[in-house]
């Protein structure tokens, strides 16, 4: 229920409207601007009904006080002197509206309905602004660039191809091995894109069969097949003004292949059961571990529609080709996992990094998160050591990685502050350029160098 301040000197009046509007409403009333003020400071107030001629400070003038302190609160005048000039100046003090004395009780009823839902539709609204905002934190926090760590010669290219194609509305084809991160850098595309405000709708095109592929992707009418009981939209017209990612586009079928060119054609496409032609807006990545020329070649996959998926490449190389990446993913992944479970572990013993550096990794990034996070789950000290080491890594531990030598003596943090701190002096101070030969965010880097200067 709203709640209402009445201000008005006249007793009679405050006591009519009162009456009119305490069937529906919860009721306050004074007889000046200083003691509703007062009230306004102890209390919730939805909307104000003030009148203009009072002792004191004015209606307007506690107009003005009102909307310096409490800007959101509808605030409607009332006055037995009405006129055109009064209204005016009302209103661009910023009144809600201007009513006359005595005052018609169905047009105050219907004004303060609309006043009050008009306040609560803002609310709402700033609230849902304010929580798409929190996600889009979060968003950028677990997917933004510098979430993808590299600073390997073979990880240059996917940051600049990333960082070129992503403003565009290029159709992006990522390419590499199971568990390289294919989603992460789909989703860093969509993030640095135009339509980063829009929606990222993702589909693994390997966990459906084609039948009700299609349909997931173009939606269906009602009455379509066996079990349509109402119409449903498709990820094509989810993705509506932002990113749809195709995962595992290698595994669709030649007949959905052929409705796919179509759609990246004319963007356009009907409902499965439907007539009505509808417009594709959105920009299409796909990923796949397959090798799709060989696929072509062997009449798998359609050749022309490679060719509308391949406008930008983008390979992912295999982990063990980017082994001097590996100490600053253990880290990050030992901060990530340490922190969401509790766990007091800082740091990883020499010996355990160089058994993480020369393993093969057959299941590349998402093998080495999986192993960082049950090691942290189970470690026996705040320091990771060969004993924490899953037993098919530990068999590696007596071999030598290639890992910078900065790492041998020191923890991983340490060498952390001393890579940064080195590519930035490099450049000369230039935290852009220092970023992006290092393959983290300048928002990341300006974060680093403040706590070093704090710890210095």
């Amino acid at each position: 229920m709203s709640t209402i301040l009445i201000v008005d000197d006249d007793r009679n009046t405050r006591d009519g409207l009162e009456r009119a509007l305490k069937s529906g409403h919860n009721v306050f009333a004074a007889p000046d601007a200083r003691s509703a003020l007062g009230i306004l400071a102890a209390n919730r107030i939805d909307l104000i009904l003030s009148d203009v001629r009072m002792p004191g400070l004015t209606g307007l003038e506690f107009l003005a006080e009102v909307k310096a302190k409490y800007p959101d609160i509808p605030f409607i005048l009332l006055t037995a002197y009405g006129s055109v000039e009064t209204a005016v100046e009302a209103m661009k003090a910023g009144a809600y509206d201007f009513l006359t004395k005595p005052v018609n009780l169905d047009r105050l009823d219907i004004l303060v309905g609309r006043a009050i839902s008009e306040r609560e539709l803002r609310t709402r609204t700033s609230e849902l602004q304010n929580q798409n905002a929190r996600l889009r934190r979060q968003l950028d926090e677990k997917f933004g660039m510098e979430n993808i760590i590299g600073s390997s010669e073979a990880m240059k290219p996917v940051f600049e191809t990333v960082r070129a194609a992503a403003p565009t509305d290029a159709t992006v084809l990522i390419t590499g091995p199971s568990g390289t991160g294919k989603e992460l850098v789909a989703h860093a595309i969509h993030n640095l894109s135009r339509r980063a405000k829009g929606p990222f709708v993702a589909v693994n095109c390997a966990a459906l069969p084609a039948s009700l592929l299609e349909s997931d992707l173009f939606g269906h009418e009602k009455g379509a097949f066996t079990g349509a009981e109402s119409r449903r939209k498709g990820r094509f017209e989810l993705a509506s003004g932002g990113t749809l990612f195709l995962d595992e586009i290698g595994e669709i079928d030649q007949a959905t292949q052929v409705k796919l060119l179509r759609v990246l054609e004319d963007r356009h496409f009907e409902r499965v059961g439907g007539t009505e032609t509808i417009a594709a807006d959105f920009r299409l990545v796909a990923a796949t571990n397959k090798n799709l020329p060989a696929q072509v070649a062997a009449g798998a996959f359609r050749e022309d529609l490679f060719y509308r998926l391949s406008v930008i490449d983008v390979r992912l190389p295999p982990l063990a080709d980017r082994a001097e990446d590996i100490p600053a993913m253990a880290m990050a992944f030992l901060r990530e996992f340490s922190e969401k479970n509790g766990r007091d572990v800082t740091s990883i013993a020499p010996a355990a990094l160089d058994a993480l550096c020369v393993y093969a990794w057959p299941g590349n990034v998402r093998e080495l998160r999986n192993t960082m996070e049950r090691m942290v789950v189970l470690a026996r000290s705040s320091q990771l050591t060969v004993a924490d080491l899953p037993p098919n890594i530990r068999q590696r531990q007596g071999e030598r990685a290639p890992r910078p030598a900065a790492l041998a003596t020191g923890s991983l943090k340490n060498a952390e502050r001393e890579k940064i701190l080195a590519v930035h002096e490099k450049h000369g101070g230039n935290r852009s350029r220092a970023a992006l030969e290092l393959g983290i965010s300048r928002r990341t880097i300006i974060r680093k160098l403040a706590e070093y200067s704090k710890e210095a």
